[in-house]
């Protein structure tokens, strides 16, 4: 039985029992911002959708989404369950309640049973992520050619970007209250680009690309270089392919370390429309 969670305390013992099983924690449930952010805070508010699952009155797995109904996309904020029922009921509760929307998961990549759930929904996955925070400072690094993006490189910015991703540079170039962006520029012509998080405690590189052509020139490092700069009174962490051994290199040697156990993976499912 699923059951729309208005109140949080009752649930306590069971995300505390949960919260640091090496297997079904969530990647998203870290550190206190984190636990604010994407469970605490959002309880009953807009947007959001916090769903307990229960078996005979015991709760057997809880989740909590965010619904942007205008795109038709949901996303799946925090997941905990043992129990592979709950983790079918969650996914029959999405399939009834939005179809047709894109749904996104991003999750314990140990997590065999909401792995099983996707695929038998026919789920697309990305490679599991390493994550990586920042411990040293490149301070010998320069930032010539790094710039913060601005009206007239915008376009160019948005004609780079990665396109396969719900944060676009549209979305990003619209959202300044949350992103910064940063632009390589090589004699006026934009040849790469760092997108990263300013509003939180702990930040995040979202997306960093060079262009093939412009690559091993040190463009990457300055871009990093410059984000560094701008975050210089918070933490900073990062994502990156587990076996992107170039991408692991550059990281490390702009000071940033791996964080054992708190690796993620995310899987797209396009929810069915129901037929008519």
């Amino acid at each position: 039985m699923i059951r729309i969670l208005s109140d949080l305390g009752p649930c306590m013992p069971f995300i505390n029992g949960i919260k640091d099983d090496p297997v079904y924690s969530d990647p998203h449930f870290c550190t206190p911002e984190q636990q604010r952010a994407n469970l605490f805070d959002t309880v009953g508010k807009k947007d959001y959708l916090a769903l307990g699952v229960f078996r005979n009155e015991a709760l057997i797995g809880l989740f909590n989404f965010v619904i942007i109904e205008a795109e038709r996309y949901v996303e799946m904020l925090i997941g905990f369950s043992r129990a592979y029922e709950a983790y079918k009921e969650i996914a029959d509760y999405l399939a009834a309640n939005y179809a047709g929307f894109q749904a996104d998961f991003v999750f314990n990549p140990q997590n065999d049973l909401i792995i099983k759930t996707l695929e038998k929904r026919c789920a697309a996955f990305d490679p599991e992520m390493q994550k990586m925070v920042l411990t040293d400072d490149p301070t010998q690094i320069d930032t010539d050619g790094i710039v913060p993006l601005s009206d007239p490189f915008k376009d160019a910015y948005i004609a780079l970007h990665t396109t396969d991703c719900y944060w676009t540079g549209e979305k990003v170039a619209d959202a300044p209250d949350m992103f910064n962006a940063f632009l390589a520029v090589d004699d006026g012509v934009v040849v790469g680009y760092l997108d990263i998080t300013h509003c939180f405690e702990e930040n995040e590189i979202y997306d960093f690309k060079v262009k093939e052509a412009y690559r091993r020139q040190g463009w990457g490092r300055k871009l990093l270089k410059k984000a560094i700069e701008s975050n210089r009174s918070k933490e900073m962490m990062l994502f990156v392919e587990v076996d992107n051994i170039p991408a692991l290199r550059l990281y490390e040697s702009a000071g940033f370390r791996k964080v054992p156990g708190q690796n993620s993976q995310m899987a797209t499912w396009n929810i069915p429309p129901i037929s008519e």
